[in-house]
């Protein structure tokens, strides 16, 4: 290992086993399936432009994600879930290496760079989108990409056209992966906190230039041309998604102000790290504090402003939130043995309660996870015993003040999770009485009847299923079949029951079995369908 990169090497390493190892102990998600059933019917039925979900056509975001999700299933088939969050776990592991060089770029210090790097790779946020085979994850980390090197732009004097082209071309592909989206949230605060604290260079304009017009010519691209060949499709899609951002999951003005809660194992560090009377003339480098500041609070606010709010949504704020919380860790690593009490409390607290945790993790885990431990007793051992003695190490190097030991022992004790512990999450409340949709196989083979979805198909359910199932609810109104038989998947609620017995007043219906494809005994109806056999009276 050499001296000059043994701070990358050792990031990368820590990436791959947070972000690469156990990558299929959780189940399929929603948003997963989706991505999912999109790569395999471009593999399958060739729909690689025409991007199509459950046969329909899927534009309402950009394909990138998908097509390199398609092509890691290629390669390790689609029956496997760790090569199908591969793409997501390689830009995951990106994304943390550009904080590392975005650090490294502003204050031209490694070990705070590496400091920075590791805050972002146990960051809980970050940890779950690069595990996660869904959209966030790509678009951020692209823009990532393009933001280190549009800081090589104006702060560099050499190799500006190089600089602008891998900008654009970064841009571009973060376009291509979820729209506008890290445009907004990410590159625009970006731009404005470099642009208050830094100021942008003069001279750059013809390879600025050049650099957004690949930027256009590759976000553009797809979009253009989906457009000029299903002009329909797009336009329905689009008014549809538009409508999303004003009237879906509104959530008030104050809904993020919490965001700090994203980082998991960095809360309040990351608080503390906000305060900027406090920290101010304490950081070693003030101008990159207050750009790491500055980008923080942007992204925020920018975000705070768009009615439709979720908590995934903050993951572009988590990559600064963590170059910001790695300025007070370095202050601690300096300082913290000639601080005085009323400083030093947050930091007893939370890691005191990080090293409680490890210490208890060996009875609590015992009783909390009761007669599911014996398909995991191995790795519950295993864990048990790290996390325990990760916990005496931390609460042993508090009493000795040693800070840096403390934060390193953390960052253990998050991968000695993800390494161990993640095969014990499947063992954690299962349903069982999960029931898949491979019984329909034997029902239309005995019937010999076509299926069809109700009301509107279940992403999970139609992975799990590997064909499509057409639905009969389109805009407004039913499309009934034109056979005389045939299987009816009817969500498992009061009022869909009702509804479909209003719907198919002339059918029989014959309830033959059921599905329930929920992975945890947290049993959703959205989860759960009937099988009915409807025949023409």
């Amino acid at each position: 290992m050499k001296k000059d990169n043994k701070e990358i090497l050792w990031l990368l390493a820590i990436c791959i086993l947070v972000f690469f190892i156990n990558l299929d102990a959780i189940f399929v998600n929603i948003m997963e399936a989706r991505n999912f059933i999109t790569a395999r019917e471009m593999i399958q039925e060739g729909n690689w432009i025409f991007t199509t979900l459950n046969d329909m056509p899927r534009y309402q975001k950009p394909p990138l994600p998908t097509w390199l999700t398609a092509l890691s299933g290629m390669v390790f088939g689609l029956d496997s879930l760790f090569g199908l969050r591969v793409p997501a776990a390689i830009l995951g592991l990106i994304g943390v290496l550009m904080t590392y060089f975005i650090s490294f770029k502003i204050t031209g210090e490694k070990r705070f760079s590496f400091v920075a790097g590791l805050i972002a790779v146990t960051s809980f946020h970050i940890i779950f989108s690069g595990r996660d085979g869904q959209w966030d994850i790509f678009t951020h980390g692209f823009m990532l990409v393009s933001i280190l090197y549009i800081i090589k732009l104006f702060s560099e004097s050499n190799y500006l056209f190089k600089n602008a082209l891998v900008a654009g071309l970064f841009f571009g592909l973060s376009f291509l992966s979820k729209g506008p989206v890290s445009l907004y949230a990410m590159l625009l605060p970006f731009l404005i906190a470099y642009g208050v604290v830094f100021k942008f260079s003069k001279g750059r304009l013809f390879p600025l230039l050049v650099g957004v017009l690949v930027a256009v010519l590759v976000s553009g691209s797809w979009s253009l041309y989906v457009y000029l060949f299903d002009t329909r499709a797009v336009s329905d899609i689009t008014s549809l998604e538009a409508g999303r951002w004003i009237n879906y999951n509104v959530r008030p003005l104050y809904y993020y102000w919490s965001f700090v809660v994203q980082s998991g194992l960095w809360t309040i560090p990351a608080f503390v790290g906000l305060l900027y009377p406090y920290l101010k003339d304490k950081v070693f480098h003030k101008k990159g504090y207050q750009f790491s500041l500055l980008w923080t609070l942007a992204a925020v606010v920018l975000l705070s402003l768009i009615p439709e709010k979720k908590s995934r949504y903050l993951l572009p704020v988590l990559f600064p939130l963590a170059i910001n919380t790695a300025f007070y860790m370095e202050y601690l690593f300096r300082s913290f043995k000639s601080l005085k009490a009323k400083e030093t409390w947050p930091v007893y607290f939370h890691f005191g309660l990080l090293g409680l945790i490890g210490i208890a993790i060996p009875i609590g885990g015992y009783l909390y996870l009761g007669e599911s431990l014996q398909n995991t007793l191995i790795w519950f051992f295993i864990t048990a015993v790290l996390l325990f003695g990760i916990g005496v190490y931390i609460i042993l190097n508090l009493f000795r003040k040693n800070i840096k030991r403390v934060f390193y022992a953390s960052i253990a004790f998050i991968v000695s999770v993800m390494c161990f512990g993640m095969p014990i999450a499947k063992e954690i409340n299962p349903n069982t009485e999960y029931r898949g949709p491979n019984i329909l196989n034997n029902h239309i083979k005995n019937l010999n009847v076509p299926v069809y979805e109700f009301y509107n198909f279940v992403p999970e359910l139609i992975w799990e299923y590997e064909e499509t199932i057409p639905v009969l609810h389109n805009s407004g109104s039913y499309i009934l079949p034109k056979e005389e038989a045939f299987l009816l998947l009817v969500r498992d609620t009061k009022n869909k029951l009702e509804e479909a017995n209003e719907v198919f007043t002339n059918y029989n219906l014959k309830k033959l079995d059921s599905i329930d494809v929920n992975p945890t005994g947290n049993r959703r109806s959205r989860l759960k369908r009937i099988v009915f056999y409807v025949s023409k009276k």
